[in-house]
């Protein structure tokens, strides 16, 4: 029998109010086609669940219809925010917005494709439980024996990717075959840690993440995903080879100590932040 006063009992619901237990956080540029579908998926997920929970979408400057179907979705309903920000800045600035500005003691992002469905959390959870601070999806079965791709990437990408994947290793991250799965999860402490210093605007902002996590020593867990590829990708052939640069960037900040220091503040000016 819990014999706490009712008093306790109001003080534990705002400040789980206040830190839920999962902040979901989706970062969207022009999704008109396929954000609606995902948020569906992600509350009704989100909605079922024992724990508190948050879903905060960040919008990166989109010129088409997301906002407004960000904002139909949440009328009404409870547990959602999102980040409106008139200025394109790239994926790697909005999950770094995104994961500061979360409130969850565990924080995921995840793609607005929803080619990595949330129920790969169901996996991640019991490790989080134990004590796990930094757990990520994986599409290659030699990181996870269950990973598997049920719709393909075209062959093109997933040969860019493979070889692209081996430099990373050699430069960035060893071992981690699939940096770049777009569902990951770390503890606030982690999140705040790692992204208060990461610097990668673009998509290697994955790798970086993955390469800080280890060096404030964080062991990274990982789960099998089963991956569906989605179309209307906003990655074309000249990102994989920009990749390679940016992971040499990555690669001379961490032997030269620029992840000591916090990045720049981020710009508030353009942002609006709405909740309901």
């Amino acid at each position: 029998m819990d014999n706490r006063q009712p008093a306790e009992f109001a003080m534990k619901s705002r400040e789980e109010e206040m830190q839920p237990f999962l902040s979901v956080i989706i970062p969207a540029y022009t999704e008109e086609k396929r954000i609606g579908k995902t948020l569906e998926a992600v509350y009704a997920y989100l909605s079922a669940q024992p724990f508190t929970w948050e879903l905060l979408v960040v919008l990166d400057g989109p010129q088409d219809k997301t906002p407004q179907i960000v904002a139909d979705f949440a009328a009404g309903k409870a547990n959602i925010r999102w980040i409106d920000r008139r200025q394109n800045r790239g994926k790697g600035y909005t999950v770094r917005q995104g994961m500061l500005a979360a409130r969850g003691k565990i924080r995921l992002f995840t793609d607005a494709d929803n080619s990595t469905d949330m129920s790969h959390f169901d996996k991640m959870k019991p490790l989080f439980d134990q004590g796990a601070s930094v757990v990520i999806a994986s599409r290659d079965g030699k990181d996870a024996p269950a990973a598997r791709q049920s719709v393909p990437q075209p062959w093109y990408k997933r040969f860019l990717g493979n070889a692209g994947n081996l430099f990373i290793q050699l430069m960035v991250v060893p071992g981690i075959w699939d940096t770049r799965c777009g569902f990951k999860a770390f503890s606030a402490e982690a999140a705040q840690q790692v992204f208060r210093v990461a610097r990668m605007n673009g998509w290697s902002f994955d790798d970086e993440s993955l390469a800080l996590a280890r060096r404030f020593g964080y062991k990274i867990q990982v789960v099998g995903a089963d991956w569906n590829d989605a179309e209307g990708t906003h990655v074309s052939k000249l990102d994989y080879f920009k990749n390679i640069v940016e992971a040499v960037r990555i690669r001379w900040y961490l032997l030269t100590g620029v992840y000591n220091h916090p990045a720049e503040m981020m710009d508030l000016s353009t942002v609006t932040i709405h909740h309901t």
